[in-house]
């Protein structure tokens, strides 16, 4: 397996990628994705470098993602399981359904850390310390609120998980606060 280490990947986001939010996005799935892999038991490593490279091309070609990624993916000899996730992420540009634990929790988790990110903007200096969920649900009820955020990918995401959209949103809210970047 030609999986990059942790520093690699973010040297490589850092080459790829230079608007800081996207950075930081890259940062916060990457988190949410690992914590699933430890609640099940998986490859910590993977699952954490293919959440920081799942927009690896998005900065630089937006009409093409994740298209550019996943050929320079293959090119490094990157892991499939780490291919077909990042794939699955943009399941509507690419036909690869989300099939593995690794390709749904990215799924699940994508736009779903862009929406409670929205969420800590608005919530001032408190950002996500006592962050509740049932605020964010209501948050996510709101189609104007953060409006390009695709709820539906979420709703598919945390069903192809079996898990419920509370205990994804309880989850990911718990991984982002003990994040340094975020407090």
């Amino acid at each position: 397996m030609n999986l990059p280490t942790r520093e690699e990947a973010l040297n490589l986001l850092s080459e790829w990628v230079k608007e800081p939010y996207q950075i930081l996005h890259s940062k916060m799935v990457a988190a949410a994705v690992e914590s699933y892999a430890e609640k099940y038991g998986e490859d910590k490593d993977l699952w954490y470098i293919s959440g920081l490279l799942h927009d690896l091309d998005y900065y630089k070609h937006p009409e093409e993602h994740p298209k550019v990624s996943l050929e320079f993916f293959k090119g490094k000899g990157y892991p499939e399981e780490l291919i077909d996730a990042v794939a699955a992420h943009a399941w509507d540009r690419t036909g690869v359904e989300p099939k593995t634990k690794l390709a749904k929790a990215l799924y699940a988790s994508d736009e779903m850390s862009g929406l409670i990110y929205a969420y800590s903007l608005v919530r001032g200096a408190d950002k996500f310390q006592g962050m509740e969920v049932k605020s964010v649900l209501k948050r996510f009820k709101e189609l104007k609120f953060a409006a390009k955020i695709n709820r539906e990918e979420i709703r598919k995401g945390v069903e192809l998980m079996g898990i419920s959209l509370e205990d994804h949103v309880k989850n990911l809210i718990e991984v982002f606060q003990k994040m340094p970047e975020l407090a």
